[in-house]
């Protein structure tokens, strides 16, 4: 078997931390083939009004941002898997029950396509429902914020990429778990986390007690790698435990819609890259992936910041090193 061309891996990563770069930071990189580490490297955090930055090591937690969408995923996946959520049924929101909110389906809310209104925005406060719900009104009770929001459109019919609908699925996880923010977080690790061997993840939560599934995990680049690696198996971890039921990476990878404002399509809770059939990747705010290649038994994570119109910059480095793979 021919080995992963390490020469082409090695020049994607100069170029993605060269110091005048023009996609911004790269603050890790991790390269995993067939399950080994062939390549890793480390930044450095920049100063910021918070407080002085430093360097970046293997042992470094950074924020998850968006890719905590696709753990979501995860938990919901073992929870449908032990027969505890059903796709299909009306999801269990309280306030739904008799409204029209009543026909969205957890399977809706997993495509980003419950009809629900959210604007998607990280800059403009003034129109921005996840600025609102991550850090203004709706940051006590995210959950209830987003399924009080208006539906717009007829549940599965219009794709709507929307953070609040992730933690409407986060909400959903934790009653289904029970025990409240301590049952989850006992989840989230006893499930998910500690057979991944992500022993460095930390979930965070809001007032209410919920996991803010849409956007808030920190770990070590490696950590998010054992996690792209438990999709890149099908759900095994790499003791050979089944963490996930058979086939949720299939659900993940199931073509939904595609992105209006982008290249990608999205899946469920995962997005999909089209020019890299059966692919599957978390994505975050400022150039976070966590990319899988199942047929390159690839796995490839970015952690940094960059700008959202300068992230395609990035993605052409990452399919150079995903083309470096046999």
């Amino acid at each position: 078997m021919t080995g992963i061309d390490r020469a082409a891996v090695q020049a994607a990563s100069d170029a993605l931390f060269a110091p005048d770069a023009p996609h911004g930071l790269t603050l890790a990189l991790v390269v995993q083939h067939r399950g080994e580490v062939v390549h890793e490297r480390y930044g450095r955090q920049p100063d910021t009004p918070f407080g002085p930055g430093g360097p970046v090591t293997a042992d470094t937690t950074l924020i998850s941002w968006s890719m905590a969408k696709s753990i979501t995923h995860a938990a919901v996946g073992i929870l449908v898997g032990e027969g505890r959520l059903d796709l299909d049924a009306p999801a269990p929101v309280a306030g739904w029950a008799g409204t029209p909110k009543a026909a969205i389906t957890l399977q809706h809310l997993l495509n980003m396509m419950p009809g629900l209104e959210f604007v998607e925005d990280y800059v403009d406060a003034g129109v921005s429902h996840c600025l609102e719900m991550l850090w203004a009104a709706g940051k006590e009770d995210m959950a209830a914020y987003a399924a009080g929001l208006p539906l717009l459109h007829t549940p599965g019919t219009v794709f709507n990429y929307s953070s609040g609908t992730t933690n409407i699925v986060s909400r959903i996880v934790g009653d289904a778990v029970g025990g409240g923010r301590e049952g989850m977080e006992q989840f989230l690790h006893e499930r998910i986390f500690r057979p991944a061997g992500m022993h460095s993840a930390i979930p965070k939560f809001d007032d209410a007690g919920t996991f803010i599934g849409s956007s808030f995990v920190y770990a070590t680049a490696r950590d998010f790698a054992r996690f792209g690696e438990l999709y890149r198996n099908d759900g095994v971890a790499a003791d050979g435990t089944r963490v996930l039921p058979a086939g949720w990476r299939d659900h993940a990878r199931t073509f939904a819609a595609h992105d209006p404002d982008g290249v990608f399509d999205y899946g469920a809770h995962w997005w999909l890259w089209p020019d890299l059939p059966g692919s599957l990747a978390c994505q975050g705010y400022e150039g976070q992936y966590t990319l899988v290649v199942p047929d390159r038994d690839l796995v490839v994570v970015h952690l940094g910041k960059s700008p959202s119109d300068l992230r395609p910059i990035v993605v052409d480095r990452l399919r150079q090193i995903v083309a470096a793979a046999p």
